[in-house]
């Protein structure tokens, strides 16, 4: 009769043992960030010189808006991510025949893969404004186009190569407050977005998105410059009311207005690529946003937002890439600005979007190494943490066994074999904690996290029951 009291109190022991050692898992997010890179402008650098200068800044990724096999040749070898984009112009061609697609990765796919790390090949730049500028009709062509570029790098053996296309945040989103109530507008939700998002889907690839909060900003006079800047301030929050999720600056509630509009279509495990972000710099005279100290204050924000691993609330592991428009100016970009900005005088005509000067100095005073320090010390800390944590499993697992022991002198029969379980959950509960926490350390400097301690763990649990 004294068996399944017994057996409740080992129960209620593991539950408590289990309760107050808690999991120290540790996960964060990093983005990559990248550049998008043009060399349009005549006067800039030699291809081979500018990848020398992102690799002296341990640039990881970079967006080429108008590749070539010059260009793409450049970085061979380079170890730098790259993202192609075909040319608008180009997308009816690839729709219509297969071949289109072959050719063109021909000569600017195959003879410089793998040499050169080309990652994914986004079929046209926001194809959907751009088309309805020029008078056609994007909504049959963009889908068969990247279906036809997906299947001819198959047929050339090239697996490793993504497909998508890009879209801009202020075209495709109904709206960005509160981030919950966004959804893809119509008619391009049903005709475009959603077969892509299923393409995407079907081929494990991202969804391609040009977020600028200046934009939003600037349609919005009730935001606070610097929530747009990543600034603290008393009023540099807000607040959605159907998730109870506080914001506390402009490019997380974009991109989880984003997030919200996939979860809506039903794709809210597609990733999610931000193609271009930026803030313009102009001559502050003539419009005050458009400074420099903007633009400087702007990216160094979000490159230790990105870089802090924290995500966005909808999606703590964030975009998986970011990428700064762009490396240079480019006194020819007045068409593709006009299509990504809600400015439509002509003053979006002379903004300027470099970080970069041609003669391959930086235009503002951004670090890309600050986030990177900060992770280090987190790095040295978080190993220390979990040796304090096996020592307090120890130690607290030792007083438990003690406790147990004495307690066990002053009873007779059973009280034997409880103290026999007992000891076997402390013993179980020490050493899969310990295998737990090795995993997790692993785990927090990026390793695979096997979870072959938590399988252990049940096992040895289900033993100790069967045993009792």
């Amino acid at each position: 009769m004294m068996l399944p009291s017994k057996t409740v109190l080992v129960f209620s022991l593991f539950l408590l043992l289990n309760g107050i050692l808690p999991s120290t898992t540790v996960a964060a997010a990093r983005t990559t960030i990248g550049f998008t890179y043009s060399a349009v402008p005549s006067n800039s650098p030699s291809p081979e010189h500018v990848v020398a200068a992102l690799q002296s800044l341990n640039i990881p990724a970079v967006r080429l808006l108008n590749p070539s096999p010059t260009l793409i040749r450049a970085f061979s070898y380079s170890n730098i991510s790259l993202l192609l984009t075909v040319p608008n112009h180009l997308v009816t061609s690839f729709a219509d025949n297969r071949s289109s697609a072959t050719l063109w990765l021909y000569n600017n796919v195959l003879p410089f893969h793998p040499r050169a790390r080309i990652s994914l090949i986004s079929v046209g730049a926001d194809v959907i404004t751009a088309a309805g500028d020029s008078g056609s009709d994007p909504t049959t062509a963009i889908v068969t186009a990247m279906q036809n570029l997906h299947h001819a790098l198959i047929d050339l053996g090239i697996r490793t190569v993504s497909v998508s296309t890009t879209f801009s945040f202020i075209n495709v989103i109904t709206t960005a407050f509160p981030p919950s109530s966004a959804e893809f507008q119509e008619p391009v939700n049903s005709l475009v977005i959603k077969p892509v998002l299923e393409f995407l889907e079907e081929t494990n690839s991202s969804l391609l998105m040009n977020v600028y909060p200046y934009n939003v900003y600037k349609l919005h006079g009730e935001i606070p410059i610097s929530f747009a800047l990543f600034e603290e301030g008393p009023f540099n929050f807000r607040d959605d009311v159907v998730t109870g999720v506080r914001y506390h600056n402009l490019f997380d509630m974009m991109v989880d207005s984003v997030i919200a509009a996939m979860a809506v279509s039903g794709y809210e495990n597609v990733p999610l690529i931000l193609t271009e972000t930026g803030w313009p710099s102009n001559d502050e005279h003539m419009n005050v946003e458009e400074s420099k100290m903007y633009a400087e204050r702007y990216l160094q924000g979000l490159i230790s937002h990105l870089k802090s691993g924290l995500g966005t609330p909808l999606r703590k592991e964030g975009a998986a890439e970011t990428y700064i428009y762009q490396l240079f100016d480019d006194e020819n970009e007045s068409n593709s600005r006009r299509n990504n900005s809600l400015i439509s005088d002509g003053d979006t005509m002379q903004q300027h979007w470099g970080v970069m000067y041609n003669n391959l100095t930086m235009k503002y005073n951004i670090h890309f190494d600050n986030a990177d320090q900060i992770s280090t010390v987190l790095g040295l800390l978080v190993p220390s943490m979990y040796f304090l944590w096996l020592l307090y499993d120890f130690r607290l697992a030792g007083i438990l066994l003690v406790l147990v022991y004495f307690h066990s002198r002053k009873s007779e029969g059973l009280d034997t074999k409880i103290t026999f379980i007992t000891c076997q959950i402390f013993t179980s509960r020490f050493i899969s904690g310990l295998l737990i926490d090795i995993d997790d350390y692993f785990c927090a400097f990026g390793a695979a996290k096997t979870h072959v301690s938590r399988s252990a763990f049940l096992v040895s649990t289900m033993l100790i029951f069967s045993v009792a």
